[in-house]
């Protein structure tokens, strides 16, 4: 359970940097207390569709993955980003990413800073 909430403490930080450095994520809201349960809701939602939908998406183009190097892992962040965004919104929640190429950095921020955050934060159960 701990770990769960690790990473979901961490998915959410990831995003909030995100939505700080791109323009075009954007977390509407009142107070900063709502955008803090927001952003763990969004990140929730993120960390669900990485666990159910990211894995079918691999499998399925893993011929682009040894095609590319690897690249196309980056174009998969990208889809799992909007496909938060869309369920976000499906939700009612005020998170939105707007365009493929802000999702493509996007996704690659929020990998990079939830691999920091989770090298530096504990990961026991």
């Amino acid at each position: 359970m701990m770990n769960f909430l690790v990473k979901t403490i961490a998915n959410a930080g990831a995003l909030a940097v995100a939505v700080w450095l791109l323009d075009k994520i954007t977390l509407t809201g009142g107070s900063t207390g709502e955008k803090a349960v927001t952003l763990i809701l969004v990140a929730l939602v993120f960390g669900l569709v990485n666990l159910l939908v990211k894995p079918i998406v691999t499998v399925l183009t893993f011929p682009l993955f040894i095609l590319t190097l690897g690249l196309f892992t980056l174009v998969v962040n990208a889809l799992m980003l909007l496909l938060t965004s869309w369920v976000a919104d499906k939700l009612d929640l005020s998170f939105h990413v707007e365009g493929f190429w802000t999702a493509v950095l996007g996704g690659l921020i929020v990998s990079i800073v939830s691999w920091a955050l989770n090298a530096f934060l504990p990961d026991k159960d």
